[in-house]
């Protein structure tokens, strides 16, 4: 099994109204059960948004350090999700049920040097 990343695509902005956000974390509780289930989950999570960031670049031999996001952007990864999958059709299917569950965008990028098993 090869490992795939769904990464979660946040639009900036007023996050949805708490009735709405109840209806998607319990959706997004169902998709990690089914993932569980089938064997195909390794990790999730959500991240705080881009303003909470700290960025590190390399300047020569030393280090500089600034506050906030990398770029800025209309969408920001706002969660992750690694979980094993046969291939990438099977990956897929896994991204399909998670934008569903997120009704944001997700996506889906395997992991390099894993061989086919």
């Amino acid at each position: 099994m090869k490992h795939y990343l769904l990464s979660v695509m946040q639009p900036q902005g007023e996050p949805p109204a708490p009735e709405a956000m109840e209806e998607i974390m319990h959706n997004l509780d169902v998709f990690h059960t089914e993932l569980r289930a089938a064997g195909a989950w390794v990790f999730a999570g959500g991240l705080h948004g881009p303003e909470t960031a700290t960025v590190l670049r390399a300047t020569g031999a030393d280090v500089l350090v600034t506050d906030g996001p990398y770029t800025e952007s209309k969408e920001y990864l706002g969660g992750i999700c690694l979980i094993k999958a046969p291939d990438l059709d099977a990956a897929l299917a896994w991204g399909r049920k998670a934008t569903l569950a997120t009704t944001l965008p997700i996506e889906v990028r395997p992991f390099m040097g894993e061989a086919e098993d």
